[in-house]
C-alpha cells in the first residue's frame, strides 16, 4: 500500500499509555506518510481532538484519567468527528465490541501487526472521506431544491403528500409504520426514510418477517451464542446488532408470533436484548421502520398482535395508496418501466393498451405493473404493445366510484373477491407451484399460504 502523500497527509491521533508502544506506533505511521500526534491518557486525547481536526484516532481502551470508551462517547458528539479505531488487550474483547456499537470504526487486539494498523487507518480515512462527500452532496441537493426521492414517481396529490411527510419524519428517530397493500412501494419508502435521515451513514438492514420460520426468526433478529441450540457452532450476530447506528426495516411485521413480539417490545423500550442462549445484555441504538399489508389495529382487536407493541412502533404512520387510486400515475410509471426494460429503443403502448391499464384494478399494485410490462417488452413485436399483449387477468375491470368494490362485466365484485380470483388465477398459471405464484404476486410464500387457507383453496387432484 502506498504511503500518504505530503500534499494530503492523513492526520492521526494516537492515545496509548504504554510509552514504548506509543513511540513505535508514531514512528511507523510517520514513516508511512501520516501526520501523527501522540498522547498518553484519555483526557489529553480529548483535549487534542477538541483543539484540532483529525481524520483517524487510535484509542487504547485502558488508559489513565479517562478510558477509551469515554473518549469515544465525547468524540461522537462532535460535529465532524474522526473515525475511531479501538486498541484492546486480550481480556477486553467484549468492551471493544461495545465500542463498535457506540460508533467506532473497528478494533484491534494486542498484540497486532503494524501492517494491520496501516490498512485499518487507510480504510477508516476512506470511510470518513465518503461520509464528508455524501454530506456535501446532500447539502447541495437540499439547497438546489432537487427531488430528494427521484426513485418514487408520482403526480398523484395524496402520494406527493406522503413524500412530503417522509421528508419531515426522516429527520426523527421515532419508529415508523408503513402500511399499504403488497406492491405499493413500502420498501422504497423505508429506503428513503433511512437515506434522508441523520443515520444515513449507518447501515439499513432489512428482514422480511414472513419469509423466515418462527423458530429461526429470533436468532436472525437477535443473534445467538455458541451452543445455544443444535447447529449453533459459533456465535451469530443478529440483525439488531448489524443495524446499530442505522435503521432496521422489518417488512411484514404483522407476521411475527406473539412471543417474539414481546422480546421485540422489550428491546425497543430498553435498547437492550439477550442473544438466544446468552446471559449478557447487548446494547443497541437502532431506528425501527416497520411495514405491513395487514390492518394492525384490527389484529390487535383480534389478539393477533400485541397492543403495547403496536402503540410503541406506531409513533408515525405512513399509509400508501393502492395503484388503482393512482391512475394518473400509470402513464408515468409505464414509461419508466418501458425505458428500464426496453433499452435505447423501448416499445410504445397503444392508446387501447394504456386505457386497459388504467381500467385494470391492479391487485398486485406497482410490482404487478412492473412484471406485466417486463413481460410485454420481451414479447413485443414491431415496437408496439397492444392491449391483447398485456396479461391482465381481469381485462376491462374498473374501480367503482364508491364502496371499495369493482365493476367486472357489469357485475359488482368486492376487492376481496377480486384478490381471491387473482390469486387463484396465478396458482393455476403456475400449476400450483407456491414459490413461483408468490413471486408473481409479489408476496412471500408464508403470506400466500395464509391466503390459501383464508380463501379455502383446494389444489385439484
Amino acid at each position: 500500500m502506498m504511503a500518504a502523500t505530503t500534499q494530503s497527509k492523513i492526520k492521526v491521533l494516537i492515545a496509548e499509555d504504554e510509552e514504548n508502544l506509543g513511540n513505535i506506533l508514531e514512528q511507523f505511521l510517520t514513516g508511512r506518510g501520516y501526520s501523527v500526534t501522540t498522547t498518553r491518557d484519555g483526557r489529553s486525547a480529548l483535549e487534542a481532538l477538541r483543539r484540532d481536526t483529525y481524520d483517524v484516532a487510535l484509542l487504547d481502551i485502558v488508559m489513565p484519567e479517562m478510558d477509551g470508551l469515554e473518549v469515544l462517547r465525547h468524540v461522537r458528539e462532535e460535529s465532524s468527528p474522526p473515525e475511531v479505531i479501538i486498541i484492546t488487550g486480550n481480556g477486553t474483547i467484549e468492551t471493544a465490541i461495545t465500542a463498535i456499537r457506540l460508533g467506532a470504526y473497528d478494533y484491534l487486539s494486542k498484540p497486532y501487526r503494524m501492517a494491520e494498523i496501516d490498512v485499518l487507518v487507510r480504510r477508516a480515512w476512506e470511510k470518513r472521506q465518503l461520509v464528508k462527500d455524501n454530506a456535501l452532496l446532500h447539502d447541495r441537493l437540499e439547497r438546489s431544491g432537487a427531488n430528494t426521492m427521484p426513485e418514487i414517481l408520482t403526480r398523484y396529490a395524496p402520494m406527493q403528500a406522503v413524500l412530503q411527510l417522509v421528508e419531515r419524519v426522516a429527520k426523527s428517530d421515532s419508529p415508523v409504520v408503513i402500511s399499504g397493500e403488497s406492491g405499493t412501494g413500502k420498501e422504497l419508502i423505508a429506503n428513503a426514510l433511512h437515506r434522508l435521515s441523520p443515520r444515513a451513514n449507518g447501515q439499513l438492514v432489512d428482514i422480511n418477517c414472513a419469509a423466515i420460520s418462527d423458530n429461526l426468526l429470533e436468532s436472525e433478529l437477535f443473534g445467538h451464542e455458541k451452543g445455544a441450540f443444535t447447529g449453533a457452532l459459533t456465535r451469530k450476530t443478529g440483525l439488531f446488532e448489524l443495524a446499530a447506528g442505522g435503521t432496521l426495516f422489518m417488512d411484514e411485521i404483522g407476521e411475527l408470533d406473539l412471543k417474539l413480539q414481546g422480546k421485540l417490545l422489550r428491546a425497543l423500550e430498553t435498547g437492550t436484548f439477550f442473544r438466544v442462549g446468552g446471559t449478557q445484555k447487548v446494547e443497541v441504538n437502532v431506528r425501527i421502520v416497520a411495514a405491513t399489508n395487514r390492518d394492525l389495529g384490527k389484529a390487535v382487536a383480534e389478539n393477533a398482535f400485541r397492543g403495547d407493541l403496536y402503540y410503541r412502533i406506531n409513533t408515525i404512520s405512513i399509509a400508501l395508496p393502492p395503484l388503482r387510486d393512482r391512475t394518473v400515475d400509470i402513464p408515468l410509471l409505464a414509461d419508466h418501466f418501458l425505458k428500464k426494460y426496453g433499452g435505447a429503443h423501448p416499445p410504445r403502448l397503444t392508446e387501447e393498451a394504456l386505457d386497459a391499464m388504467q381500467q385494470y384494478p391492479w391487485p398486485g399494485n406497482i410490482r404487478e405493473l412492473r412484471n406485466v410490462l417486463e413481460r410485454a417488452v420481451l414479447l413485443a413485436t414491431g415496437g408496439v404493445i397492444h392491449a391483447r399483449d398485456l396479461p391482465l387477468t381481469t381485462p376491462g375491470a374498473a374501480v367503482a366510484a364508491a364502496g371499495g368494490g369493482v365493476s367486472q362485466n357489469g357485475a359488482r365484485v368486492s376487492l376481496a373477491d377480486l384478490e381471491r380470483q387473482h390469486i387463484e388465477s396465478v396458482l393455476k398459471q403456475t400449476n400450483w407451484h407456491q414459490g413461483k405464484a408468490a413471486s408473481m404476486l409479489g408476496i412471500s410464500t408464508k403470506t400466500l399460504y395464509r391466503k390459501i387457507r383464508e380463501y379455502g383453496f383446494q389444489r385439484p387432484r
